[in-house]
């Protein structure tokens, strides 16, 4: 009983989880109807401002969906969405100066971004088998098993907020970008900094949810 009455702990962060992918969404869809001055599309802003970075030898490539937006460090290569690479949107021109973001903190060396590359296989290892291992202390009563599905659970956690200033600094980065090489507006850089506040918070909702989980873990534990 205690394994489900635990749960409601969770409930803040779903709330906010819910109303985060709701904010984004529908501030994405908002200003994708509204079309950038600066007339130029996602894939010509990508490629600008990774040559204005010393970035040209990046690729950018076209990936199917909306908002699978990213960059891979290991092949060297951004890829944009569907609803970025073709468009001259204030939303989308917003989403790949983000990405661009990205690989700007990787040829700095951006500390909280090495970090989380380090840990990132270790946070999926983790996600992956955390809660067997946990789950199976419970019904084993293995005291043993209950604290290793809780440390590996920990790097989850650490995962999640070192992602936050990550994330964070992709977006102010990308402010400057559009601002400094793009030469966008007052008006269309203030639409472009909502699409990014919208999209940090799907961040925050994943990272408070994360540290929910682990207090629930170690209430389970006690128990």
């Amino acid at each position: 009983m205690i394994y489900y009455t635990t749960m409601l702990i969770l409930i803040p962060a779903i709330i906010f989880g819910i109303w985060a992918q709701y904010k984004v969404k529908s501030t994405f869809d908002g200003y994708a109807r509204i079309k950038s001055k600066t007339g130029v599309t996602g894939r010509e802003l990508a490629r600008r401002l990774l040559d204005a970075n010393g970035l040209s030898q990046i690729d950018i490539v076209k990936i199917p969906g909306t908002l699978t937006d990213h960059y891979d460090p290991r092949k060297r290569q951004v890829g944009l969405s569907d609803a970025t690479y073709d468009s001259d949107s204030v939303a989308a021109l917003g989403v790949v100066a983000h990405e661009i973001g990205h690989a700007v903190q990787h040829k700095n060396g951006y500390f909280p971004l090495a970090f989380r590359n380090a840990l990132a296989p270790l946070a999926q290892f983790s996600s992956q088998f955390c809660w067997i291992i946990f789950i199976a202390g419970i019904i084993l009563s293995t005291p043993l098993l209950l604290d290793i599905g809780i440390w590996l659970f920990v790097a989850v956690v650490i995962f999640s907020i070192v992602t936050l200033p990550v994330e964070f600094n992709a977006s102010s980065r990308a402010i400057q970008m559009v601002q400094s090489t793009l030469m966008m507006d007052a008006q269309e850089t203030q639409m472009v900094k909502r699409v990014l506040t919208a999209a940090a918070m799907t961040y925050v909702a994943s990272t408070l949810m994360a540290i929910l989980q682990l207090v629930r873990m170690l209430m389970l534990r006690r128990d």
